[in-house]
């Protein structure tokens, strides 16, 4: 067969690691646009425009780490049964629902970094902090999408 379990499941993981890349480098451009208009009314505030805008970056990670359990623990498990039956197309499903929660999280993630650093400038960098915890809230997300991923593979005996 062309397309057995193991290749959705890699398809799967790969869906997911894109998915977390794309988040990241949308989330990415959002703030850094921010970041360069605020630039241009305070260069003081270098160090905090890097801060915010690097923290969509963190998708890219959690995707890169669900990649490595599919090849690591999903796929070896896959291959030892007798009857994959429709376990390739299970961790499909579950890396579609990892690369939304990680792609859609990094875009909106973005947003809420941009708005503050938009601030930075007017404040004196005194929002830094309000608004990274504010950013916090939408990395949850992508947090929880990771967790949720690894535990619908675990409930499924895939890991």
């Amino acid at each position: 067969m062309l397309i057995d379990a193991s290749s959705m499941a890699t398809l799967g993981a790969g869906v997911a690691l894109a998915g977390g890349l794309a988040g990241s480098s949308l989330g990415l451009a959002i703030a850094a646009a921010a970041g360069a208009a605020t630039l241009g009314q305070d260069s003081r505030q270098l160090r905090n425009v890097i801060i915010m805008a690097a923290l969509p970056m963190s998708r890219a990670f959690y995707a890169f780490i669900f990649l490595i359990l599919v090849i690591t623990t999903t796929l070896p498990t896959i291959q030892a049964m007798a009857d994959p039956a429709g376990s390739g197309f299970a961790v499909f499903g579950i890396g579609i629902m990892a690369s939304l929660a990680f792609g859609v999280s990094g875009a909106y993630q973005g947003s809420v970094c941009a708005a503050g650093i938009a601030g930075l400038a007017k404040t004196d960098g005194k929002i830094l902090t309000n608004g990274i915890m504010l950013a916090v809230f939408v990395e949850l997300l992508a947090v929880l999408g990771l967790v949720f991923s690894i535990m619908a593979l675990s409930i499924l005996w895939l890991m």
